[in-house]
């Protein structure tokens, strides 16, 4: 099966550089509609859907292979030989920002700066560590998810996505997760919120810009602030915004955010 079949790779824009956005849980390259427009003069923007989300291939799904976010890390390293015609600028979305830091200290030469939106190395608070869940939070959130899926999804996403007063948003995060295959989302899940990507923070000396949100029930404050200390090459952003998903309810705010980052 080709790459672009099983990731459901899309090529636009016009510009020298190349620029790949990777979404996160449940969702699709389509939550990149409102970026991209902004960017397509000066990069040429590749699209593509994690595996078992939005267009991919979902029987290409190997739960071997992710069973860890390095799984998806290698899909990125490999789209990037495939389509990228040079280093690449990264942004990735919740835990495709992890997917990325992975493929980036896999294979720096293929990436030139990474930004990172509403990122976390690690969800469940551990000492002074706040991630946000505490393991029983954690266990009632995936309990939930795998005793009802649709329903969790119904009852998660508006939350996650904020903007009550653009409640078509929150209709929009709910369609998607259900669109997701259950069994692949309950597996992906459990992969992405029980991870711990801590100890690689110090390692991953590429430019990266945080962009966090100021009221994030996913990743919270203290998340970003933590990054950003651990990240060595790292600038925070923070983004007066409810909600997990500012590429959709703050997009504005995070296309100026990232056109000043690329442009310093």
């Amino acid at each position: 099966m080709s790459i672009q079949k099983r990731h459901n790779v899309h090529v636009l824009g016009r510009g020298d550089v190349d620029m790949i956005f990777a979404h996160g849980f449940g969702c699709s390259q389509n939550m990149w509609r409102m970026l991209t427009g902004a960017f397509e003069d000066r990069y040429r923007i590749i699209l593509y859907d994690l595996a078992g989300c939005g267009g991919s291939d979902v029987s290409a799904y190997d739960r071997r292979k992710y069973g860890t976010l390095a799984g998806h890390a290698r899909d990125l390293v490999e789209i990037l030989g495939e389509f990228a015609t040079g280093p690449a600028v990264f942004v990735g979305h919740s835990v495709s920002a992890m997917i990325g830091m992975l493929a980036g200290l896999a294979a720096p030469e293929r990436f030139r700066e990474h930004i990172m939106i509403g990122p976390s190395p690690c969800y469940i608070n551990d000492g002074d560590y706040v991630g946000g869940f505490t393991h029983s939070d954690m266990d009632a959130l995936l309990g939930a998810l795998d005793d009802n899926y649709l329903g969790w999804a119904g009852a998660m996403a508006p939350t996650i996505m904020g903007a009550p007063d653009r409640p078509e948003l929150g209709d929009e995060l709910t369609a998607s997760f259900c669109r997701t295959d259950p069994e692949v989302a309950k597996h992906f899940a459990r992969v992405f919120f029980l991870a711990d990507n801590r100890a690689d923070l110090s390692r991953f000396t590429a430019r990266s810009l945080i962009l966090q949100c100021s009221d994030d029930v996913i990743a919270p404050r203290s998340v970003g602030d933590y990054m950003h200390k651990a990240l060595p090459n790292s600038t925070l952003r923070v983004i007066e915004n409810m909600g997990h998903c500012p590429h959709l309810t703050a997009f504005e705010e995070i296309t100026d955010a990232m056109k000043e980052f690329l442009g310093a």
